[in-house]
């Protein structure tokens, strides 16, 4: 029960560090906008956010 748990904040870190290197901190705002629209259950804004973020990234 701890593992799934352990291994999304893992990943929410890695994921936040790799932006924060990248795109500095326009990657930490969407990747934030990306979980606020999920915990909202706001998809659209969710999948707004994270085609933004794909984008972004493939530039960088």
């Amino acid at each position: 029960m701890l593992l799934p748990q352990v291994l999304v904040a893992l990943l929410q870190f890695l994921l936040s560090t790799l932006a924060q290197s990248e795109l500095g901190v326009m990657g930490v705002l969407l990747l934030l906008t990306i979980v606020v629209g999920i915990r909202a259950r706001r998809v659209d804004l969710a999948v707004g956010a994270a085609v933004v973020f794909t984008l972004l990234m493939t530039q960088a």
